[in-house]
């Protein structure tokens, strides 16, 4: 769009319109709501428990009865999903990931307990293998190391499955292998599982910010190192990041996402303007924890800088955010509106 000015100084004054409070909101032109937040949580097994995140301050490991705790305040600021990310027990990890498909898995069972507890709160699961791994990888390896895309995305068809079939709203494949949308669609409608939506994590990049949610589902410790440069975008690429959602859109996906959020917003301004598809970005926990230290350093003021953040992925383009700061901010958009 070509921006043409007619009139210049003194006749036309920008700052006329930043005078007044009443008039800076006449003009905003993007908003921050509610209705923008996804808030993603981290399940562990066990019974009113919640440990804490040592790299991610205020961020906790739940128990499924405590994940429904947290669900009934999102319901109450009207946030309209949650994320699931489950911290998978060492002995259930394997080379073949089959305990990410167990029907009475720990995702499984949180899903039909939200669905039971809060029908109307958007489920959202992750579909990847690392947390059901015990190499920390998104796949099958080879001898080599290597991740084998075939073979995982045949896991990933009955890990999206098992979660439709639990009651999930949104499955959201994180692993970046090739093709994956178009088999899990496919599965899915042969099911008659034609209402479940697929957020694809399309543009996906191999980031240096995804260390605290490592630490956090625990697979840090299997990844021993490694990286996963051989099937997340480079962070020196747009074009191929373009391109990586061309072929999701194509392949089915209702909603594609750019991961991480802050330093990937130009991504986010591509994606939406060159599709026009419903598109999201995920503020990854090396941006929260990046927040947190600074707001408790007191360098940096919390609501202020919270809310410019986010408003900033909404300037973007971005129609929703996924957020470890959703049931803060949804909270205190609840309490503005109370005193309406």
């Amino acid at each position: 769009m070509t921006i043409q000015i007619f009139t210049g100084y003194p006749e036309r004054r920008l700052r006329r319109m930043r005078k007044h409070d009443f008039s800076r909101r006449l003009m905003a032109e993007n908003k921050l709501t509610v209705d923008d937040l996804i808030y993603p949580v981290f399940i562990m097994e066990g019974e009113n428990q919640r440990e804490p995140v040592p790299s991610m301050p205020k961020v906790e490991r739940l128990t499924i009865d405590q994940l429904l705790i947290e669900a009934g305040l999102l319901v109450k600021y009207g946030v309209p999903v949650i994320a699931l990310f489950p911290v998978v027990e060492q002995d259930k990890k394997s080379l073949l990931a089959e305990e990410s498909y167990n029907p009475n898995g720990l995702v499984q069972r949180a899903v039909r307990a939200l669905k039971s507890a809060y029908p109307e709160l958007g489920v959202l699961t992750d579909v990847a293998l690392d947390p059901y791994t015990v190499h920390g990888q998104d796949g099958i390896i080879d001898d080599s190391g290597y991740v084998l895309n075939e073979e995982t995305c045949a896991v990933l068809v009955k890990q999206a499955l098992s979660h439709a079939e639990a009651g999930a709203d949104i499955v959201a494949p994180s692993d970046m292998m090739d093709g994956r949308i178009g088999k899990i669609r496919t599965a899915l409608e042969q099911k008659g599982l034609i209402h479940t939506l697929i957020m694809a994590y399309a543009a996906k990049y191999a980031s240096n910010y995804y260390g605290p949610f490592r630490d956090a589902v625990g697979s840090s410790a299997n990844l021993k190192g490694g990286d996963k440069k051989t099937y997340q975008v480079d962070p020196a690429n747009s074009d191929e990041g373009l391109q990586e959602v061309a072929l999701d859109i194509q392949e089915g996906a209702d909603m594609v996402m750019v991961k991480p959020g802050m330093p990937y917003l130009d991504m986010v301004y591509r994606v939406k303007h060159q599709f026009g598809v419903p598109t999201f970005a995920y503020q990854v926990s090396g941006e929260y924890a990046m927040h947190l230290a600074a707001i408790e350093n007191g360098w940096l003021k919390e609501k202020e800088c919270i809310m410019e953040g986010l408003l900033c992925f909404k300037r973007a383009g971005a129609d929703g955010i996924l957020t470890y700061f959703a049931k803060q901010v949804a909270e205190w958009l609840y309490l503005e509106g109370k005193q309406k």
